[in-house]
């Protein structure tokens, strides 16, 4: 007879981890264990049983001793007929009513798969679970340990490096190309450029590059009077006098000095205002007139056309994609400083600030509450699923790893209160006729 009175299961053939065998070796160990403690208690108490029945004549005390064991064994075959039922048939017997976790596994899964679904993904129950750990506070606390926001910026790097590594280049400048063609050249960009124009035109804002180019062809016409007189005399004819060609020139130039230092004197001079009219009328037929809107589609199809967005969106690609690998890859960067640096700030302000706490907490809540209304079937399905997946075998003998070690304590208390119950029943009835 084996220590659980019926043939022992074969071993899951899943592959597991080597910590989750360990952790199944230590259980079975202690399985096979408790089993043996209650085999040698139903033993024991056979022999008591074999022993004081055939002296009892002899000894008649020794019938007390038989009454004792007569019940442990009855207690002990009971409860352990009632602990194999769960797992297997009893003896390999096909007694009705047995091997319940095997018959019966996908209903048990269900069974509990609801049970969790409504007594732990409960919305009430998540909302007071996470009201009460206060976890962004706990958050802050734990940034601000050394190390943790070095190790979260070492995690980010790593996470980095991974996806850089995913990626295929080609897939990306196509994704990039494509969200520049969509975004930026499918749609017109006179009436954009002009409304924008306008509202810096309207502003002022050209003023200063205005007064920019002025400055500078004052300064080039200050340094280039030779030029300005040797044009002059270049275009004369032939047959004029080089006198007359230097008064003619040094006139030019005096004229053409005054007119450009009259405009940079003079803020609302007819040339700053002739250009404001010039350019407010360029950003009102951007927006509203059909020709001046074509020529910008067109000036924009010749600079973007499709060979150069697709170079752009490589080397855009390219740029970035080597910047950050560059930085994740050196502690020292500013990339990665400043990451530590915003975690740091962060840490302080969820441990210090009530206020920003209280919102982190509130949607961490509101954001569980969400899944757990919208996915807790889902969520309750995995444990149905799962029981489902494995056969009845390898149910049966997972659930009595788990268990199994607890309910010998079931036969082995089956098989003491047996005893006392056997013994205080024989002493009653001979109280009784005596």
């Amino acid at each position: 007879m084996s220590a659980d009175l019926s043939p022992a299961p074969p071993a899951s053939t899943r592959p597991v981890s080597a910590d989750a065998a360990s952790g199944d070796a230590l259980k079975r160990a202690g399985l096979r264990r408790m089993k043996t403690i209650a085999l040698a208690l139903l033993v024991l108490a056979a022999i008591a049983f074999a022993v004081s029945f055939a002296l009892q004549a002899r000894y008649p005390w020794l019938s007390y001793v038989r009454a004792a064991a007569e019940g442990a064994m009855v207690g002990a075959l009971a409860d352990w007929f009632a602990v194999t039922a769960l797992f297997r048939r009893p003896l390999g017997l096909p007694i009705p009513h047995t091997a319940i976790i095997p018959q019966r596994k996908d209903a048990i899964g269900a069974s509990l798969g609801d049970f969790v679904e409504s007594n732990f993904l409960s919305e009430d129950v998540i909302r007071e679970k996470l009201s009460s750990l206060r976890m962004s506070h706990r958050l802050g606390l734990w940034l601000l340990k050394p190390g943790s926001a070095e190790r979260l910026a070492s995690e980010g790097a790593t996470a980095i490096r991974g996806a850089m590594a995913v990626l295929r280049d080609d897939d990306v400048q196509a994704v990039i190309e494509s969200l520049v063609r969509h975004y930026v050249l499918a749609p017109p960009w006179g009436p954009p450029v002009g409304r924008l124009a306008e509202q810096i035109f309207a502003a002022g804002h050209h003023r200063k590059l205005v007064d920019l180019l002025v400055d500078r062809a004052s300064d080039w016409v200050d340094a280039n009077r030779a030029t300005v007189t040797r044009v002059v005399s270049d275009r004369s004819p032939s047959w004029v006098p080089g006198f007359v060609d230097d008064l003619v020139g040094d006139r030019i130039y005096a004229e053409v000095r005054g007119f450009v230092r009259a405009i940079q004197a003079d803020p609302q001079h007819q040339v700053r205002r002739a250009l404001d009219e010039y350019l407010k009328k360029l950003a009102d037929d951007l927006q509203h007139d059909p020709a001046m809107i074509a020529r910008a589609e067109g000036i924009k199809e010749q600079v973007l056309d499709s060979p150069r967005v697709r170079e752009l969106a490589g080397s855009t690609w390219a740029t970035v994609k080597n910047a950050l690998l560059t930085a994740v890859d050196d502690p020292d960067s500013v990339l990665r400083q400043k990451f530590v640096a915003i975690i740091l700030d962060f840490g302080h302000r969820l441990a210090d600030d009530a206020e920003l706490a209280g919102k982190v907490d509130g949607w961490i809540t509101e954001t569980a509450a969400y899944l757990v209304r919208t996915y807790r079937h889902d969520i309750a399905s995995i444990i149905t699923d799962t029981v489902e997946r494995w056969d009845a075998q390898e149910a049966s003998q997972k659930i009595e790893l788990q268990v199994g070690r607890d309910l010998q304590y079931i036969r082995i208390n089956g098989t003491v209160v047996g005893a006392l119950a056997g013994l205080a029943i024989f002493t009653l009835a001979q109280l009784v006729l005596g």
